[in-house]
């Protein structure tokens, strides 16, 4: 079995190191992650410049690029062998309702799935983040899995971990994302040139966040599991913008 991690912390983030370590009795692993944190990176790709791939001495390469990046270059032009498994992550804190849209570890783990490789995005939900041996466990677990009985078809899972101890853990659930209250405002503060600048508010707080959810079942001490899908078509608005083109 064949596994391409990658994350958006960095390759030098200790959630990565942890799931390669726990990973590596599984599968043959390949690290291709981002030379610098780049959380928020969404599903971005660089386009703008070539991208440049080295090896670091642990052994993990890293580009300079964003996750998205990372994954699509490792698949389509350095690796020999399509993967059997992309995982991303561990996160340094959730992602969990609206974070999956700007979030860069599920971006590398969505890169995988739409080329047609079952994929895993993997946060441990605090960002004071402590025990990324029992995610890396969480992670191992599912992996084996999905080898035992392959999915018919390309498969995204985002799964969120408690920050516990392993035998703290209640269970697991699958869940639907949750949604959260309007981000804070931007913070507008001077540099120390004089020059005013703004920093991105705090995501907001939790806002549909009852039992099914992702936000619940962590609250509750639960792996959250959700499986995603990239068709953002709102079918129910179809029939009323068409319409519009109506004469």
């Amino acid at each position: 079995m064949r596994i391409l991690l990658s994350n958006d912390d960095g390759y030098f983030a200790p959630g990565l190191a942890a799931l390669a370590k726990a990973l590596a009795p599984l599968a043959d692993i390949t690290v291709v992650a981002p030379e610098r944190d780049r959380s928020g990176a969404s599903n971005s790709l660089t386009l703008d410049r070539p991208l440049m791939l080295r090896q670091a001495p642990s052994g993990f390469y890293y580009v300079n690029g964003t996750p998205t990046d990372c994954v699509h270059l490792a698949v389509t032009g350095m690796l020999d062998h399509l993967p059997d498994m992309v995982i991303s992550g561990i996160n340094h804190g959730a992602n969990m309702g609206d974070d999956t849209i700007y979030s860069g570890t599920v971006a590398a783990a969505t890169e995988g799935y739409l080329l047609g490789i079952p994929s895993i995005a993997v946060s441990l939900a605090n960002h004071d983040a402590l025990n990324f041996d029992t995610a890396a466990r969480v992670v191992l677990e599912l992996a084996q899995r999905i080898q035992a009985q392959p999915p018919t078809e390309p498969m995204l899972l985002n799964v969120n971990v408690p920050d516990c101890r392993w035998e703290d853990l209640q269970g697991q659930r699958v869940t639907r994302l949750g949604k959260r209250h309007k981000a804070e405002s931007v913070v507008k503060t001077t540099n120390p040139r004089g020059q005013t600048v703004y920093w991105v508010g705090a995501a907001g707080l939790a806002q549909d966040a009852g039992e099914g959810t992702d936000f619940h079942a962590i609250a509750n001490g639960f792996v959250s599991i959700t499986p995603l899908q990239m068709d953002l078509t709102l079918f129910s608005q179809m029939e009323s913008v068409n319409t519009w083109l109506k004469p």
